[in-house]
């Protein structure tokens, strides 16, 4: 599962680069189905930040990856 959230983070990338962030994975709980990840650069401190996480990130993973039940930022 971990190879599979990392391929899909690696097109999430480009589309934060436009607005000058990242998103890097910190880590993946098979057994309970969560992903954790680190927003950076201009990511990391702005204000909509959980918006991009969760209407972003989280919804590409579990488009992906059904057996993925959150992502949260560590």
């Amino acid at each position: 599962m971990k190879a599979k959230v990392e391929k899909i983070i690696e097109k999430i990338k480009p589309m934060l680069a436009a607005d000058g962030g990242s998103v890097e994975l910190l880590g993946v709980d098979e057994k309970t189905g969560k992903v954790k990840v680190r927003l950076t650069g201009a990511c990391g401190c702005c204000p909509h930040a959980t918006m991009t996480l969760k209407n972003v990130v989280e919804r590409m993973i579990k488009e992906e990856i059904p057996e993925v039940k959150e992502v949260t930022v560590g």
